[in-house]
């Protein structure tokens, strides 16, 4: 309503019926502003509920109910089975270091009077263990390979020496983690 203060009635009487009309439409407008107001901070909670409030998988609806003991009985569906394809797994460890990296060959072998066995024979090299370190030197990398060679006796297989053991190697040396 468009209130022209100019034009306004002289009359007593017409001014409290103007003043009981602009009353009026006030009240309204403040019914629909406590109503807008109400349904407007209604929605903030359940959007800070859902945002801050406590989480769930399952939604649970407030005006539906289930019966608990009058549920029909679950028919029995075929069994449905699912294959899963194999997979590989990676064995644990770290990975070999590239075989273009130079090599520098450090070997540790056993002195010479303990390649023979005690009952006489020369002990004959069997195989040997390689360990592998990244040596880092300024402006150059190179992988040092630690190899220790082991002798063992074809002819009685070490079971005459009770003291030593039917395969021998070298120990490991400390020497080894530090560059040649």
């Amino acid at each position: 309503m468009n209130l022209d203060l100019s034009q306004l009635p002289d009359d007593t009487g017409q001014l409290k019926a103007v003043i009981a009309d602009l009353k009026r439409s006030y009240d309204q407008l403040r019914a629909d502003y406590d109503k807008q107001t109400s349904i407007l901070i209604e929605q903030i909670r359940l959007l800070r509920a859902r945002l801050y409030g406590r989480k769930t998988e399952k939604m649970v609806c407030q005006d539906t109910t289930l019966p608990l003991f009058d549920m029909p009985e679950p028919e029995e569906a075929p069994e449905k089975t699912v294959e899963v394809p194999a997979h590989t797994r990676k064995k644990p460890g770290r990975r070999s270091l590239p075989k273009d990296l130079p090599r520098v060959d450090v070997v540790q072998d056993i002195p010479e009077e303990e390649k023979v066995c005690a009952c006489g024979a020369r002990l004959v090299r069997i195989g040997e263990e390689v360990s592998e370190k990244l040596d880092i030197v300024p402006a150059k990398v190179r992988v040092i390979r630690n190899i220790r060679p082991k002798y063992a006796c074809t002819k009685c297989e070490g079971s005459m020496d009770e003291e030593q053991p039917a395969v021998r190697i070298a120990p490991v040396s400390l020497n080894f983690f530090q560059s040649p």
